[in-house]
């Protein structure tokens, strides 16, 4: 039998109550732990203050409004650093309430005013370029090679989601 007192648990036979870990969190953690991360990189912190710029590098898109309910739910103070551990929750936690496809669809229902399934791409264009976050027209030209355009120059939006939604292969 092996000692608790070794691995700082405390008295002989005894051991500290479990913390209960969601398994999607510990697996994420333990893929990212044994791959990628080194054990001083797994050990470092993230200042709060960049966690809406880490998570954006890592593919998230929260707002700052997110962010700042995801540190009140963690008690942790903007100007604060949080450990792996808790962004690992935070950004798991972000992960499952985005669903790109249903922010798309809300988007494209607001230029499809008569709710017809189509929108023009004149005015998706314009939108893409002048709202939120800015694209290029290049840009909105490779994203528009996904799109079907009709011969009128309109797009049927659910085919368009659908197609630039479909996960990366990543292999």
């Amino acid at each position: 039998m092996v000692s608790g007192k070794a691995g700082g648990l405390g008295r002989q036979g005894s051991s500290p109550p479990r913390q209960p870990i969601s398994p999607p969190s510990s697996f994420l953690f333990v893929v990212l732990q044994a791959k990628f991360l080194s054990q001083d990189q797994i050990n470092g912190k993230i200042k709060a203050s960049d966690l809406i710029t880490v998570m954006r590098c890592l593919g998230a898109s929260p707002t700052p409004s997110e962010v700042d309910r995801h540190l009140l739910w963690h008690k942790i103070d903007r100007r604060a650093e949080l450990d792996f551990s808790t962004f690992l929750n935070i950004m798991y936690k972000q992960m499952q309430q985005e669903d790109p496809q249903q922010e798309i669809r809300t988007a494209m229902a607001m230029i499809d005013r008569q709710k017809k399934g189509f929108i023009p791409v004149s005015e998706l264009r314009a939108k893409l370029t002048k709202m939120g976050e800015k694209l290029s027209e290049e840009e909105v030209d490779d994203l528009l090679k996904e799109a079907k355009v009709g011969p009128n120059g309109i797009i049927k939006y659910e085919d368009f989601i659908r197609r630039i939604t479909i996960p990366i292969t990543d292999y």
